[in-house]
């Protein structure tokens, strides 16, 4: 749209309020222009992950606060009311102009004015939404992890091809400088051959009994259930996290396997991708996947928790992830949170706070050649991630967290998730996707849809 056609747009839009506060917005990012105007964003889930400011809390941690450098949201939705009207004041005060506010998100993908989605919801929605945004013709930011299943991984992949448009996971790890340089170390063979990546994520939270409860009244708790079989939502107040509560709701959603993979998916989703991406096995994916050590906080039988009172997701893991030449990625809850290389000639440590090993040491006297971060980072500048993802729907460039690299990764996170629910060693078939010789554990690849709704497909 050309900024006169766009104005006059504007000017006749109830939904999106007075024309001339959006065109005279404030903080654009330096530097970054887009073909014709800024880009416009629907906002679908809007809790901590999204803003802390938006669930109540004080403090600017969040996405949306970076994301909004550049584009502009103009419609916010939330199975939760009073998250979804302070994320519509937040935005105001951002833009000056109140978003159109939604509890159904279709409402968004309907509007053909809308350009990109930011999915910020609870893990077991993320796939339905953005299959169903890019069939809409939208591009789409999606935090991690970006499915609940290896099958929805495999649709996501298919759609993207299918329709191109532009999708970026919000591993930020991948644009970070320090995961940068350590992929270029390995490229540049400074470890020689590498043979194992140990993946050190961290273990998940165990909960008392949690009493069935009735949901707060701005809570649709049937609606933020969405695809997942329905059940009594429960609660419990307590010094617990930044809800203060334990529950099967915000932010404690990950403890669930019915909504997410625990830790496994959690950090998992980080660090399994980082040395996914060190191991350059963004193609491909184990063939075996063993539980060394798994503890869950509830008795399981047949891969299902018996008890619905408590978190269920293990809190205590080793396993390992075999490919077919020799390579090993292991994953486990403790120790020093961050992804450890190990090659013939050498080691190296990276996470969010350093980059250790003697390959690094090295580099004062021998440096990387020029352009080795650039070639990782798929030749394009280095930049935020947010950046990279509204470059690449600018240019029509895949962004550095594609859905496909991701979703190899992932499925080594959900076969671990698998693996420790049974209880024993998965075998995996990279090149059809499947598991072999164990019905049982197959059965996980995928899940079913609660009736109405189902992944909306045409």
């Amino acid at each position: 749209m050309t900024t006169t056609t766009r104005r006059r747009w504007l000017k006749n839009s109830l939904s999106f309020g007075a024309a001339a506060l959006l065109l005279n917005r404030a903080d654009r990012a330096g530097g970054f222009v887009w073909s014709n105007d800024r880009p416009r964003v629907g906002a679908i889930g809007t809790g901590s992950r999204w803003c802390q400011k938006a669930t109540g809390i004080d403090g600017p941690w969040g996405s949306a606060p970076d994301f909004r450098k550049y584009g502009d949201y103009v419609a916010v939705c939330d199975a939760d009311s009073s998250r979804r009207d302070l994320a519509a004041g937040l935005v105001k005060e951002w833009t000056g102009v109140e978003p159109a506010i939604h509890a159904d998100y279709r409402a968004i993908l309907d509007n053909d004015k809308i350009d990109i989605i930011h999915i910020s919801t609870p893990d077991h929605w993320h796939a339905k939404i953005a299959i169903e945004s890019m069939l809409a013709g939208k591009d789409v930011y999606c935090e991690k992890p970006m499915t609940l299943t290896i099958a929805e991984g495999k649709e996501i992949c298919e759609v993207c091809r299918k329709t191109g448009r532009i999708v970026q996971i919000g591993t930020q790890q991948r644009s970070e400088e320090q995961f940068i340089r350590a992929i270029a170390l390995i490229r540049a063979g400074r470890l020689g051959v590498v043979k194992k990546a140990t993946c050190r994520i961290g273990g998940a939270p165990t909960s008392p009994e949690i009493p069935v409860a009735s949901a707060p009244s701005h809570l649709d708790w049937n609606l933020w259930q969405g695809p997942v079989a329905e059940t009594s939502f429960r609660y419990l107040a307590g010094d617990n996290g930044e809800t203060k509560s334990w529950s099967r709701c915000h932010y404690e959603f990950r403890w669930w396997y019915e909504y997410s993979g625990g830790k496994l998916t959690d950090w998992g989703a980080h660090h399994v991708d980082i040395a996914t991406w060190g191991l350059n096995k963004t193609s491909t994916g184990p063939v075996s996947v063993t539980p060394v050590l798994v503890k869950h906080p509830v008795e399981f039988q047949k891969g299902f928790p018996v008890d619905p009172s408590r978190y269920n997701t293990a809190t205590e893991f080793l396993i390992q992830a075999m490919f077919a030449d020799g390579v090993e990625i292991e994953i486990r809850h403790d120790g020093d949170n961050g992804i450890l290389f190990e090659g013939t000639e050498g080691r190296i440590f990276v996470n969010r706070g350093r980059l250790t090993g003697k390959p690094v040491d090295d580099l004062k006297d021998n440096p990387l050649p020029a352009g080795a971060l650039a070639e990782v980072y798929k030749n394009r500048p280095l930049v935020d991630h947010f950046r990279n993802f509204f470059e690449g729907a600018r240019d029509r460039k895949e962004p550095i967290s594609d859905v496909f690299s991701h979703h190899r990764a992932l499925t080594t996170c959900h076969l671990a998730g698998i693996a420790a629910r049974l209880n024993r060693r998965i075998n995996w078939d990279p090149a059809a996707e499947t598991i072999t010789d164990d019905a049982e554990a197959r059965s996980f690849i995928g899940r079913d849809y609660r009736k109405g709704f189902e992944i909306v497909r045409g």
